[in-house]
């Protein structure tokens, strides 16, 4: 699943932080999701965190892992011929929140650290099994149409950055007509 809930409550929760005990503990896990957001929609959340009366903590658990967040500024121009923004995406191989019994967010993020074989144990380059070869030839395999994806998604982000240079130029040529790069 691309997403997982997990409420706890009661003295079972008490393993996660005293307060958990008593106010529950939260834990998501979000896993290879990517979606866009509007900046409009997370500026209007605001209203909705603020209150009168202070709300509980809850102690909590939110891991990301391999998720793609892309933000776009879906705010009128500020002048007419501007192209926009260019969207924000951010790409999170493992970060982990947690939030403890003090209230404060902690984020973690976290790095595989490579395996280092020792010299002996490394078998020599020409002594290589063919299955071990096939091996790492279908594990290149299944990296083909994710690399085709992402030069498709440069090459449409190529072209529009093409035509909003063209944009600007003809924007200065109207202004400049003898303006040249």
């Amino acid at each position: 699943p691309e997403v997982c809930l997990r409420l706890e409550s009661g003295p079972c929760a008490a393993a996660h932080s005293p307060l958990a005990e008593r106010n529950g503990f939260l834990r998501v896990l979000l896993h290879s999701r990517s979606t866009e957001l509007c900046m409009s929609c997370l500026t209007s959340l605001g209203p909705f965190l603020e209150d009168e009366i202070i709300p509980e903590v809850i102690p909590m658990e939110i891991e990301v892992v391999d998720a793609k967040i892309t933000l776009k500024d879906d705010s009128p121009p500020v002048y007419p011929t501007s192209p926009g923004p260019v969207p924000i995406t951010l790409a999170m191989d493992h970060v982990v929140v947690r939030r403890r019994d003090d209230g404060i967010f902690y984020l973690t993020v976290k790095q595989e650290k490579p395996v280092s074989v020792p010299e002996e144990q490394k078998a020599p380059s020409e002594s290589l099994s063919p299955v071990q070869t096939g091996g790492a030839h279908g594990l290149q395999l299944k990296q083909v149409p994710e690399l085709q994806r992402e030069l498709q998604t440069m090459k449409l982000a190529l072209a529009e950055a093409n035509m909003d240079k063209a944009r600007l130029l003809q924007e200065i040529r109207k202004y400049n007509p003898l303006f040249q790069l």
